[in-house]
């Protein structure tokens, strides 16, 4: 009756047959501590996949955005009692697209989300640098940066912001979950707290040049995502977890070829 009221349809018999199955898959298993997943070989990559996106979400300078706002939109002209308005407004563009993201991230597919938004963060962390570097040389170069930050934050806020917060819950079963947040929310926290500490000395260290850590974060996260995250949308949590499993078991034989954990017990008994 909650799931009906919830999706809006009578018509769940292929959702309670998933949710069922993965229940029977957990039947006997307790709730995991943090420090079990780091231990269990079977998460492996599940576990360092949300270890690199929710570090990633704090450490590609979206939030850093924020500190060079109120000096951007000075240069370009807008009176400084209405620069806490417009920064407000790059906030609530953040809010919007997140919301969006969620609308249509069962149609576009989590890695294409995070993929083209991380991708797209690296390419305006390269323009807003040069606008910045120019800025007192050429008269329309602090309207770019100003376009830079709202185009980066609207990248972040289409792909890795949406996405990044459901992906624990569909690579963890149900046992396992409690903590995968717990290490997504101590991650996040951290990393804010981190970025926060460090960002003054970078800025004093690389001046206009600031944001080349963060495109190395997004170009590196990017490049994880690419090669390393499997696709979730339109997948039940066992074929989710039998693609994990395959990359988490997979040991290399001397024919070149990878073998999984069944395989290898059969080639040794």
């Amino acid at each position: 009756a909650a799931l009906q009221k919830l999706r809006g349809t009578s018509d769940l018999s292929a959702e309670l047959e998933e949710m069922l199955a993965e229940q029977a898959a957990v039947k006997g298993q307790r709730a995991k501590n943090p420090w079990e997943l780091f231990q269990n070989p079977s998460v492996r990559w599940q576990l360092v996949s949300i270890i690199v996106l929710s570090s990633a979400m704090q450490l590609c300078g979206n939030d850093s955005m924020y500190f060079y706002a109120a000096y951007v939109f000075q240069e370009a002209g807008i009176p400084r009692d209405k620069i806490p308005y417009v920064v407000i407004g790059t906030g609530s563009c953040e809010l919007i697209t997140s919301v969006t993201c969620n609308m249509i991230i069962d149609y576009a597919g989590r890695r294409p989300l995070l993929l083209g938004g991380y991708i797209f963060m690296a390419g305006w962390a390269i323009v807003f640098m040069v606008a910045l570097s120019q800025q007192t040389q050429i008269s329309w170069m602090p309207y770019l940066s100003m376009a830079c930050i709202f185009a980066y934050i609207l990248s972040f806020g289409i792909g890795p912001a949406g996405v990044t917060g459901v992906l624990p819950t569909e690579v963890f079963d149900q046992m396992s979950r409690p903590a995968a947040y717990m290490i997504c929310g101590s991650l996040l926290w951290f990393n804010l707290f981190l970025v926060g500490t460090a960002f003054p000395f970078i800025v004093k260290s690389l001046a206009h040049f600031c944001y080349i850590p963060f495109l190395v974060v997004c170009v590196c996260t990017a490049l994880y995502v690419g090669f390393f995250l499997p696709e979730t949308k339109g997948k039940s949590f066992l074929e989710i977890s039998e693609e994990f499993r395959k990359r988490n078991f997979k040991t290399k034989t001397r024919s070149g070829f990878y073998k999984g954990p069944e395989e290898i017990k059969t080639t040794t008994l």
